[in-house]
């Protein structure tokens, strides 16, 4: 299983934002069809909500990755 951290930059990234970002999706409308077709977990239920606000401690699965979402770093 790949595991993968990613840091937010603000209070949450949208879920098709995320599979992108990471690298899972190739583009935004490929993140937006794996969400329709049902291949994307978060907190380990289904979820069909495309632009669904994910914020830092979720954990987002597809296709045996797993995306752990940290809190931004602080601006000391």
């Amino acid at each position: 299983m790949e595991k993968i951290d990613f840091e937010l930059r603000g209070d949450f990234i949208e879920l098709d934002k995320l599979l992108k970002a990471t690298g899972l999706a190739e583009s935004g409308g490929a993140a937006r069809m794996m969400i329709t077709e049902g291949l994307v977990q978060v907190d380990g239920r289904d979820e069909s909500r495309k632009t669904a606000k994910i914020r830092a401690g979720q954990v987002v699965g597809l296709h045996g990755a797993r995306i752990t979402v940290l809190a931004a770093p602080s601006q000391d």
